[in-house]
């Protein structure tokens, strides 16, 4: 699957030189098994296609493949829920082995109520079911849960694909979050390696010489929101390959895309 955005900027659309972005789906991969080599199953997807990684690329990958690889997939089936875990499962009205690994992930319990529960991970992240999640796993007993490191797990990507085919690729690990204030899912970049995850307009003018003083922008999570549109959550498609975006190179992490508690008006 492929998708193209036209993305001009007044110059160069005055010059006809409209920049163009791609989105293609890296197809044909198998079902991810623990210990698979990643990055070349990503770089025999690619030569299927008769696509060969080049500098500036992005590929964003899904969580639950890097979570399937890493061995982070439970089976519910080895889980004792606590005392603590089944008063709250019977509050909520889930599965209590599932709200023990929950617990067990979250380093705070933002809000409890309507069956949600959201919390904050160890990796700083606020969402619902601390990453937990049984989608898209085989079997009716199994959970996954975040890699323990995203961004070192990006990063593992990425040296292995240079490795591989000697292209310096960016790495995005995405997963599907919730956002306040606005109904429905959008994918969120929580592992980065090489490229830097926000746009930093501070200090510069719009178009009519207002000095901007706040204007930063996500572009890792733009990338993996766009990125989701190819992925589908029934495609099959862990993987997506963005061709054509002019991002800034250099050692980003996820954890830049924190905002500190300090500036966080809604904890």
């Amino acid at each position: 699957m492929r998708c193209c955005i036209g993305l001009g900027s007044a110059g160069e659309l005055e010059l006809g030189r409209a920049p163009e972005l791609t989105l293609i789906g890296l197809t044909g991969i198998p079902e991810i098994q623990v210990g698979d080599d990643l990055a070349a199953l990503l770089v025999e997807a690619a030569t299927r296609l008769s696509l060969a990684f080049q500098p500036n690329d992005i590929l964003v990958v899904t969580q639950k493949v890097v979570s399937k690889i890493e061995g982070r997939v439970v089976c519910l089936r080895d889980v004792t829920p606590s005392p603590a875990s089944l008063g709250w499962a019977a509050y909520l009205d889930k599965d209590p082995r599932l709200v023990e690994l929950i617990l067990g992930e979250a380093t705070r319990i933002v809000r409890m109520d309507q069956g949600l529960l959201l919390a904050e991970t160890r990796h700083g992240f606020i969402c619902a079911n601390a990453g937990v999640d049984r989608s898209n796993l085989p079997g009716e007993e199994s959970a996954s849960l975040l890699p323990l490191d995203p961004d070192s797990s990006a990063e593992a990507i990425r040296n292995r694909i240079r490795a591989l085919c000697g292209a310096d690729v960016a790495i995005l690990i995405s997963d599907t979050f919730g956002r306040p204030w606005r109904d429905g899912l959008t994918n969120v970049a929580i592992g980065v390696s090489g490229l830097i995850p926000l746009q930093d307009y501070r200090g510069t003018t719009d178009d009519f010489d207002r000095p901007l003083k706040a204007t930063r922008t996500a572009i890792a999570d733009e990338l993996a929101a766009a990125a989701e549109l190819v992925m589908g959550k029934t495609e099959r498609i862990p993987a997506v390959l963005i061709r054509g975006y002019r991002y800034v190179s250099g050692e980003g992490r996820a954890s830049m895309l924190l905002r500190p508690s300090e500036r966080d008006l809604f904890r």
